[in-house]
């Protein structure tokens, strides 16, 4: 037993020491692409707590923002984390679809509100404005 928990806590210092190092890295990165990359699932995670919270953001795009959340801290992945490069992958993917289920029923103002990096990265991911938004400046509604 002594074995297995030493183990197991050589397991847990190793995983410490190589997130500590991937955000020691992360913050190494020049401006551009890869640090973009870098900062999206922590801008997303904070994006989607401030969402939650919203009194003007719909109850189904709240259920869609909370799982997207929820499949992130989740440690269960259709693709294992530990895999480099793709690990987050499915994360990325569920975060994205969420964030463009909730910008066709939330007003984009709101949103970049919410959004914590750089609002360009978000309007991408969201694409173009609905016409009929841009002429009114509200969203379709979803009840």
């Amino acid at each position: 037993m002594r074995d297995w928990l030493i183990g197991l806590g050589l397991a847990v210092a190793c995983l410490l020491a190589s997130w500590a190092l991937l955000v020691l890295l992360a913050r190494r990165l020049p401006p551009g692409i890869l640090r973009d990359l870098a900062a999206f699932i922590p801008d997303c995670l904070t994006t989607v707590r401030r969402l939650r919270k919203d009194p003007r953001v719909p109850r189904r795009a709240k259920v869609a923002i909370v799982f997207a959340g929820l499949w992130v801290a989740s440690p269960i992945d259709l693709i294992p984390e530990f895999l480099p490069v793709i690990g987050p992958l499915d994360d990325i993917v569920v975060v994205a679809l969420a964030l463009r289920y909730a910008g066709r029923r939330v007003p984009r103002q709101v949103l970049l509100d919410a959004w914590p990096g750089e609002p360009r990265l978000l309007l991408r991911l969201l694409g173009p404005a609905p016409a009929g938004a841009a002429a009114t400046g509200a969203e379709p509604a979803d009840r």
